[in-house]
């Protein structure tokens, strides 16, 4: 992490912010044309798509490109990802001003390329980790076992380098992470978690790794590990984003008198636990800061973002759920779904139609949380709008529309569409909340390197 970024450099987040917000800014593109343009797409909710009559707020020129594209060329032409060895064709002119919010979107936001590839670890078996051995992919996801082997060797080579003493391990959930840590590399590891049961469940988890890697030694005595081998310490306490944790900053052993060095780190520490974390870094006894937030949508606000004075300072600088909500998602992720065109992007449109329904019963009932219900694609439109009244608390056999349904049905495209063009934004809302802590952290004058 380098600390010292010019200002001018950061000259972007005053642009995104302005973008994202509504005030005029004359950088890049006219930032006039961008907002009256963007802002519907970008605060506007796809579960309000019919409610809110949200088609009609897009320029008619956007609509124009935009109708009758199928998710694939949504893909392609929207999102700016084809498929291997898919040309790019568009099969009309697009406006510019949409041209441009694609240009833009991708320009200011963080490089999302990994600077150099690495063979995948899951060619042999799309369930396992080549790069772990099977004790530590025991109870661990596939997606969970590149995250923890991933970050995991990251903090390794931070405490090498800042010669830590201790990791803690912020938000350590069931502790596969700090199993892997301290069991897989070696380190004396802290495991701070506020839920009882899933310390407890941590604890039963790390006595059956042990109990794996001594059968497997005994299998194997010439691969012994070297030296004694640590569990995680695991501790049950609540962070608060907004105060010191002296549990977190306490060293596990007695230390010689130049003290503790610690680095922090936490998987998916969400939102305001990722603040946490990055308020912590300004002790003295912490070296290093290894985190991956999540959850932008459930920031405080104020206290979570902005972060920074400067950000802060900035007018307009307020960045709406829908828009921290959207930046949650992956935009490659979604792209993929679209080239595949399975029928699970009808969900959109499905839980669009769903709320006409809820409107018309409870108008007062706005964008209630419906649970996902299974096997959407095999439903009819009725049956999923019946079963998402029943999940809100609604009669569901109230009298439905079904022509209106069906009306809304034939939109599907319309709807994905819609839901593509919003996130669009998704990495570059990102990169301002990433920036934002970066100013925060440099506001402290830390001396990074």
């Amino acid at each position: 992490m380098n600390k010292r970024m010019n200002k001018n450099a950061f000259c972007h987040i005053q642009c995104l912010a302005r973008k994202v917000s509504g005030a005029h800014n004359g950088g890049v593109l006219n930032g006039n044309v961008l907002i009256r343009q963007a802002s519907h797409c970008t605060f506007g909710d796809a579960q309000e798509f019919f409610t809110d009559d949200l088609w009609r707020t897009l320029p008619r020129s956007w609509q124009e490109a935009l109708d009758g594209l199928n998710p694939p060329e949504l893909a392609t032409q929207l999102l700016g990802m084809p498929g291997e060895g898919e040309v790019v064709r568009y099969r009309s002119v697009w406006p510019l001003s949409l041209l441009a919010l694609k240009s833009t979107a991708c320009a200011l936001a963080f490089t999302r390329t990994p600077g150099f590839q690495t063979p995948s670890e899951f060619l042999e078996n799309p369930s396992q980790s080549s790069r772990l051995t099977a004790p530590f992919r025991k109870h661990v996801r596939p997606k969970k076992q590149h995250e923890i082997r991933r970050l995991g060797e990251l903090v390794k080579k931070l405490s090498d380098l800042t010669g830590c003493t201790q990791v803690v391990d912020i938000g350590s959930g069931q502790g596969h992470l700090s199993r892997f840590m301290s069991l897989g590399l070696g380190l004396m590891v802290k495991s701070i978690e506020g839920d009882q049961r899933l310390v407890e469940r941590a604890q039963r988890l790390d006595q059956e790794l042990l109990q794996a890697l001594e059968k497997e030694e005994k299998r194997h005595p010439q691969a012994v590990h070297a030296g004694p081998r640590h569990s995680p310490h695991h501790v049950v306490r609540w962070v608060e984003p907004t105060a010191l944790c002296e549990e977190l900053l306490l060293p596990l052993e007695t230390l010689p008198q130049s003290g503790a060095r610690l680095l922090l780190t936490g998987l998916h520490a969400c939102g305001d636990l990722s603040v946490a974390l990055l308020r912590h870094f300004s002790c003295p006894e912490v070296v290093a800061l290894a985190s991956v937030g999540c959850c932008y949508m459930k920031l405080s606000d104020p206290g979570g973002y902005p972060l920074s004075q400067w950000v802060a300072g900035l007018p307009g600088c307020e960045l709406p759920y829908r828009l921290r909500e959207g930046a949650c998602h992956a935009l490659e992720e979604y792209a993929k779904r679209l080239q595949k065109a399975g029928p699970g992007l009808r969900t959109h449109c499905y839980r669009a139609a769903l709320e006409t329904v809820i409107r018309g019963a409870r108008p007062e009932l706005r964008r209630p949380g419906v649970q996902g219900i299974p096997r959407v694609h095999e439903l009819k439109i009725e049956e999923y709008v019946q079963r998402g009244l029943q999940q809100v608390g609604l009669d569901p056999q109230l009298p439905l529309n079904l022509a209106a349904l069906r009306a809304h049905q034939a939109q599907e495209n319309r709807v994905v569409a819609f839901f593509s063009l919003a996130l669009l934004l998704a990495p570059l809302v990102e990169t301002l909340i990433l920036l934002d802590r970066l100013l925060h952290l440099q506001e402290q004058a830390l001396p990074f390197s």
